[in-house]
């Protein structure tokens, strides 16, 4: 029996290292936004300084760890197995469920997924208990520490309102005393404002070091307590002067140092406040392990928990191993940098692709605060509006490629770090885990409503994001308590190696994600090589995205018509999912025309008009094909009497004349034939004839009476989107055949 849970503790130890991992790449949102999003400095040096916060975090962490062992429920209430089911049942749920966030770029708290799988697993475990002894569902109270876990809740809900609250007003003073124009303006407040941000910092880490360090002694943290406010007053007076006499001497960037400064205390605040949800469970598997072999001969079943309760002792060495761990995580992670585009995205300062749509809560947000602005411009003086607008002008001085261009600057990314730090420090004084990822993301949310950066072009975007990230995390409470609770139902119930059962799951899941998340960022990265900032690559980058419509044009249409021939329902329903992703890559392209148009040289700015046509072209192409083949998919799916024979015949001609079409036109672009131009328009011209042929053969079919009505419309439909199909095909051609010609002018 004991090397069962030997092999018990084991895979805790597995699963912990599976969740250091995936937990990691989500966290790192937290605390590389910022830095990364400003552009602070080369991405070796912020990821070096994020690497030493989370290094000395890890050794600060052990304070924390009885959340994990006694913060959610009553340990002595429980046997050895029961807190073992309960252990694994939330380690395997949460490797999936963050695995899962991770793979689709949201950032979700890992302290709300272990509180409430914690929480569900619990409260499954106890209600089998209960039901075995015969007990009422009342006596639940007696197993779950619900007064602990509401106030956990309660501080998480709490901390986004206030993060974002907090963030915005910060963030607006900052603003309207330093404008976009930082510098003149640094030349005065700049040494205040990092020795306001580097002293609140050194409060931050203090706190997050003091309270749970696991080699502090006890009188260097009363030392450091009593004498609090001296050490924040001397370490605002100090770093003011510093940074002065560093500016005048060195003209040192104060911001860019603030950020560095914030981005490891932050670092830092992320390995000490939630190395717990990775590592503090299978830590209290381990100790509950230990305290069974060393009772002797007892049953696991009868041997209760109340050593739970006790004092926390990690020692240093584990967490030195954690660290190590979330450090190589944090450097190799795709996942993570998906996650962090994903919050810079949405805290952009400029225009650019919005990766989520539109919804009817947001359009409405965004209608009621234009009313609103509308308002309060009418009651306020003109002159107090028209001098705060200038504050929030853009500094036009500034010059930056699309490449090196920041999401935002380095002073709203310093509010974003001060803030964050300021509030999570706060929340880790009172002893509550508060979700670093919640109150990092609500903070730089606030500042980038503050800072105008959700204007009315974007706005009705970035309001939906957030509410979709917002609503992921209310399904991350909802799915960890869910699954967690049923996963510890089943092995309870049915036995404990169900666990194995659960584990292999879980193995089977997070490689399908990973999987799926290699496939979309191979997808990401053809797309990123297809985007050509040097003017004189356009002709290169349009030659090869016309190929490459006329090719997957040609490929869809044949493709499609005959497995409606054939009746081959799942080669059709393949055909949709390709129009779908056609579809959307033209899209992309129409998205970044204004850009594109940017890029061309001044004198080549005639050719401007030439581009637009292509992208337009290539939307026109791909809505003729989804009009020709969705009705198709749908009369077959339906089971719908196919073509009669004749039909069929027709349609197999008409793939072959489509086919030639669309060769030469191939053989134009690819080899910038354009001469041959007049050949392919008599090509047009004769498979337009032959469409209308077809029209009159399907006429008199209809007047003998040999086809149905839906067959007829389904007929006319095709001969319809397949003529569409052809013009549009050629107004591409000839659009790229003119920019072509005139680029080399």
């Amino acid at each position: 029996m004991e090397q069962f849970y030997l092999i018990l503790v084991v895979v805790l130890f597995a699963l912990a290292i599976s969740d250091l991992v995936v937990g990691v790449s989500n966290d790192a949102v937290n605390f590389l936004n910022s830095a990364i999003g400003s552009k602070a400095a080369p991405k070796w040096i912020i990821f070096t300084v994020a690497s030493l916060g989370v290094l000395v975090g890890a050794t600060f962490s052990s304070g924390m760890m009885e959340v994990a062992r006694k913060g959610i429920f009553h340990p002595d209430m429980f046997f050895f197995t029961e807190i073992m089911v309960i252990f694994m049942a939330v380690m395997i749920t949460d490797i999936i469920l963050l695995d899962l966030f991770n793979t689709f770029g949201l950032p979700t708290s890992t302290t709300v997924s272990i509180v409430f799988e914690l929480l569900g697993a619990a409260v499954a475990v106890s209600i089998v208990k209960i039901s075995q002894a015969g007990q009422s569902i009342a006596e639940l109270h007696r197993y779950i520490n619900s007064e602990k876990a509401l106030a956990i809740i309660t501080g998480i809900l709490l901390s986004v309102i206030v993060a974002f609250v907090v963030g915005a007003l910060v963030q607006y003073i900052a603003r309207v005393i330093f404008s976009f124009k930082t510098n003149r303006t640094l030349k005065y407040f700049g040494s205040i404002f990092g020795g306001i941000a580097i002293a609140a910092m050194t409060y931050f880490m203090i706190i997050k070091g003091a309270k749970g360090a696991s080699f502090m002694s006890e009188a260097t943290v009363e030392y450091l307590n009593v004498n609090m406010t001296n050490i924040l007053l001397i370490s605002f007076v100090g770093w003011t002067i510093l940074l002065q006499l560093l500016y005048w001497v060195f003209k040192i960037d104060i911001p860019k140092m603030i950020v560095l400064v914030g981005t490891f205390g932050l670092a830092m605040a992320f390995a000490g406040n939630d190395l717990v949800n990775f590592i503090g469970v299978p830590l209290a598997g381990f100790s509950s392990f230990k305290a069974w072999v060393a009772a002797g001969a007892t049953s696991p079943e009868t041997f209760e928990m109340g050593m739970l309760t006790g004092p926390v002792a990690t020692p240093t060495y584990m967490l030195a191993i954690a660290g190590f761990i979330m450090i190589i995580t944090l450097i190799t992670s795709r996942k993570a940098q998906s996650v962090v585009a994903t919050s810079v995205d949405l805290s952009r300062q400029s225009e650019g692709e919005e990766r989520f749509a539109s919804s009817v809560f947001s359009r409405s947000m965004v209608r009621t605060t234009i009313s609103v602005n509308k308002g309060l411009r009418k009651v306020l003086p003109a002159v107090v509006i028209n001098s705060l607008d200038k504050r929030f002008e853009p500094n036009k001085e500034e010059q930056f490629s699309d490449k090196d261009r920041p999401a935002f600057d380095k002073i709203r990314a310093s509010v974003n770090l001060v803030v964050a730090g300021i509030l999570i420090s706060i929340g880790t004084s009172y002893k509550l885990p508060l979700s670093t990822t919640y109150v990092t993301f609500m903070v730089a949310m606030g500042t980038s409503l503050a800072d105008r950066a959700w204007d009315r072009e974007s706005a009705v975007y970035r309001i939906s994001g957030v509410f979709t990230v917002i609503g992921g995390w209310f399904m991350t409470a909802l799915v960890a308590f869910s699954v967690a609770a049923f996963i510890a139902w089943v092995i309870s119930i049915s036995g404990q190696f169900m666990i194995f059962v659960f584990v292999a799951v879980a193995i089977v899941m997070v490689a399908r994600t990973y999987l799926l998340f290699k496939k979309r960022a191979q997808e990401n990265e053809e797309e990123e090589a297809e985007e050509v900032d040097l003017s004189d690559k356009i002709i290169e980058k349009t030659k090869k995205q016309v190929f490459n419509t006329v090719m997957n044009a040609n490929q869809i249409f044949s493709v499609s018509i005959d497995s409606f021939i054939k009746e081959d329902r799942a080669h059709l329903k393949e055909s949709m999912e390709l129009i779908k992703k056609f579809q959307k890559k033209v899209k992309k392209a129409k998205d970044k025309v204004f850009p594109t148009i940017q890029t061309l040289q001044q004198e080549s700015m005639e050719s401007g008009h030439c581009y637009v046509q292509i992208v337009d072209y290539q939307r026109e192409v791909s809505h003729s094909l989804k009009f020709l083949i969705e009705p198709l998919y749908k009369h077959l799916n339906n089971n719908h009497k196919p073509f009669i024979e004749v039909q069929l015949e027709e349609m197999t001609d008409l793939i072959n004349h489509v086919d030639e079409f669309f060769n030469l036109a191939l053989h134009l672009v690819k080899e910038n034939q354009y001469e041959k131009f007049d050949e392919m328009l008599a090509q047009k011209e004769a498979l337009t004839d032959k469409l209308t042929q077809l029209e009159k053969k399907q006429i008199k079919r209809i007047k003998a009476k040999d086809v149905s009505t839906r067959n007829s419309l389904l007929y006319f439909n095709v001969i319809k989107e397949t003529k569409n199909l052809i013009l549009h095909s050629i107004n591409l051609i000839k659009s790229q055949r003119d920019f072509v010609e005139l680029s080399k002018k």
